[in-house]
This record gives C-alpha cells, structure tokens and sequence, in this order.
C-alpha cells in the first residue's frame, strides 16, 4: 500500500502525469498485489488494458513507456508473443524536473 500511497504524494506535483497514468499505475500496482506482490510483474498488455480503461495499444505503450521514462515504474518490454513484459516498482521515485 505504501508504493501507492508514495506515487500519489508525489504526482501531486509533477505535471507530466495524467488521468492514463494514474489509472495505469494503479492498474499494474492492483495487478502486482493480486500476483503476490513479487517483482518483477510480468505480463501482457491485453492482462491490463481492461483494468486501466486504456482501449488503443499506441495508447498503452506510450503511457508505460512514459511511467519508465518519468521514473516511476523500471519497464522491461519482451518483444515476444510468448512472454511477456517486466515491470519493476521503484521506490524512491526520481526528483520531479
């Protein structure tokens, strides 16, 4: 719960991050929870889009791929059908520019 809780204090004041990405993070932190909370999270696009309300793959992609750039998330993308992605929780998170 901390993580979630720490994530939220702190895009409080960082203006990169919009309603995808909270509903993103949130969507992978419940996803992470429910899988043990082991790291790294593994998985597959489709497992969290329905979670997130995210519909469009380019869509997705850029948000996770903007949560690793921002510092909140370590995202290791597969390239292959058959594995999936990794995701690691970072605490504490980067300073906000």
């Amino acid at each position: 719960m901390q993580k979630l809780l720490d994530f939220f204090n702190c895009i409080e004041h960082d203006a990169r991050i919009t309603t995808a990405h909270i509903s993103l993070y949130t969507s992978l932190w419940k996803l992470w929870k429910d899988r043990g909370g082991e790291q790294p999270l593994c998985l597959f696009s489709r497992e969290v889009m329905g979670v997130c309300k995210i519909s469009s793959y380019s869509t997705y992609h850029k948000t996770i791929r903007q949560l690793h750039e921002f510092g909140y998330i370590n995202y290791v993308p597969s390239f292959n059908h058959f594995r999936g992605s990794q995701v690691y929780f970072i605490l504490p998170f980067k300073t906000i520019p």
